[in-house]
């Protein structure tokens, strides 16, 4: 089991033949991704080898869902076009759409995300890495290879740390890991994430990094108390960030005492999230949970 993404997954690339989309493709196909289609209007019935396989271009998304029955796009197009790249996947029919653009207008953002809901197509995204369900499918550009299958579930604002902490829990392994985008406006939030980690029967635990801005993460913190049973850790990126600056996403940016790290670990710590001050010390309290988790279900 896994979320949002499986070996059955049928995959196309909106981009796919530019520079990131070519690169990025090669890397999902060698991770095992069922890729079925790149879309370029401009290069319509065109195909794209790469490797070993094959690729054919389609002109739209609606064609390429109906020549392969695609379930998911992975969105490389320039901001500029972006908001038109989604509204068409919605408008076809696709059930997830994984915007790795970064640098859209956030009115762009605002009104494909809600375009996308009224249309029923999931968005994780934009400015992400995407997400990988390890040994089934690679939705994006996290590295497939600096983890293995198993039962954490990850959702994390930021890609780097995403990596991180796939890297440092490796001998463990995770159920899905998805990088849900730290721009203010995002199509899936760790509240979503949750709940799915929290239904999916080969979950155990739930490994949740946030970082300063916005109240996303307080809001994560009472879905917890309320509605999480699973065990939870947690890491929140920018302790050390000045009031008032931007530090790396659109979203990070603290004011007053609304959005600091300080007040968004301490509204985790009170739903019984454990939190690490860095990433080691995270997956050492990963480690440690799942070790308690374990003695009690064996206990």
């Amino acid at each position: 089991m896994a979320i949002y993404l499986t070996k059955e997954s049928k995959v196309l690339v909106q981009g796919m033949t530019g520079g990131e989309g070519m690169k990025h493709t090669r890397r999902m196909l060698a991770a095992g991704t069922d890729i079925v289609g790149g879309v370029n209007p401009r290069k319509a019935g065109a195909t794209v080898d790469f490797d070993d396989r094959a690729v054919p271009v389609f002109g739209s998304v609606a064609e390429g869902i109906q020549a392969t029955g695609a379930d998911v796009t992975v969105v490389f197009v320039p901001p500029a076009f972006a908001k038109a790249a989604v509204v068409e996947a919605a408008d076809a029919g696709i059930g997830l759409a994984v915007v790795i653009t970064e640098g859209i207008p956030v009115h762009d953002s605002v009104a494909f995300t809600a375009y996308a809901k009224r249309k029923g197509t999931r968005i994780i995204g934009p400015n992400c890495p995407g997400l990988i369900t390890p040994g089934q499918s690679d939705a994006g550009i996290i590295p497939a290879d600096i983890t293995k299958p198993g039962r954490i579930g990850l959702v994390s604002k930021s890609g780097t740390l995403t990596y991180q902490l796939m890297y440092e829990l490796r001998d463990i392994g995770f159920s899905t890991c998805v990088g849900i985008g730290g721009d203010p406006v995002v199509g899936t939030t760790h509240i979503d994430c949750l709940a799915a980690f929290q239904d999916d029967p080969d979950t155990e635990l739930i490994v949740l990094i946030g970082e300063i801005g916005g109240d996303a993460e307080e809001r994560a913190a009472a879905y917890v108390r309320d509605h999480v049973t699973k065990p939870v850790v947690g890491y929140i990126a920018g302790f050390t960030a000045p009031e008032g600056r931007t530090m790396g996403h659109a979203g990070a940016i603290v004011s007053g005492s609304t959005g600091t790290a300080q007040a968004k670990k301490e509204a985790l710590e009170a739903a019984g999230v454990r939190v690490g001050s860095t990433p080691t010390e995270t997956a050492k309290l990963v480690l440690a949970r799942l070790e308690e988790q374990r003695s009690l279900t064996h206990g």
